[in-house]
């Protein structure tokens, strides 16, 4: 997990006390496996990743806590610190803002909880398309509590797919792990039109996955 470097930037006081608070709820959530003082090693660094390319800081501390489970969660998995109970699936596009953000959302709804679903980026913008997120809501689907989030080490081990996006972004290659990449449009810039093509494009590859991936009972 990379953590927070010596000369990293001095947390506010107030941010400092919040992500303290944030800090003791995440640590008796992960006793079994990490000591306090990594579970706020690695909030603290959480934060200051996401806080690199947030316009807008207001409760930025939430998305901090969100984003140290997601990544203390991925290595319980990795390090096989608690058994692997559901196939992980990781989306990765360089922002983080559009086709990972759909694909994740469409799989995730089709699995049902079936599947541990997670998206990514190389270089993560701060807010996801609204292009993307208006397409996905006409079908039911809300994505505006979700939000770009860094490529992390943590994340490729945890995972079972690697599914990168046709955008030239690279991942961390492991032994055991499956890559594919889909070559799909960006959608950055694109009418409405052109994002529904995509999001059902990826519809049917989710779906596809899904089936290869999940057995269901006859």
């Amino acid at each position: 997990m990379p953590l927070t470097e010596p000369n990293a930037p001095v947390l506010p006081a107030e941010v400092d006390t919040i992500l303290g608070h944030a800090a003791e709820r995440l640590a008796g959530r992960f006793a079994e496996h990490f000591s306090p003082e990594t579970v706020r090693e690695c909030l603290d660094d959480s934060y200051l990743v996401l806080a690199a390319t947030a316009k807008v800081r207001d409760h930025l501390y939430v998305l901090a806590e969100r984003f140290a489970t997601e990544r203390l969660d991925a290595i319980t998995t990795a390090d096989g610190l608690r058994a692997r109970i559901r196939p992980e699936v990781l989306f990765v596009c360089v922002h983080n803002a559009g086709r990972s953000q759909m694909a994740a959302a469409l799989l995730a709804h089709r699995a049902e909880g079936r599947i541990v679903v997670r998206s990514a980026g190389s270089a993560p913008t701060d807010q996801i398309n609204p292009a993307v997120a208006a397409a996905l809501e006409e079908i039911g689907l809300d994505v505006t509590k979700e939000f770009p989030k860094p490529l992390t080490d943590e994340a490729v081990r945890a995972s079972d797919v690697v599914v990168t996006m046709g955008c030239g972004d690279a991942c961390p290659v492991y032994l055991g792990k499956r890559y594919l990449n889909w070559e799909l449009d960006d959608p950055a810039g694109q009418s409405i039109e052109t994002v529904r093509a995509i999001r059902d494009d990826l519809d049917r590859r989710v779906s596809d996955l899904l089936a290869e991936l999940v057995t269901t009972d006859a």
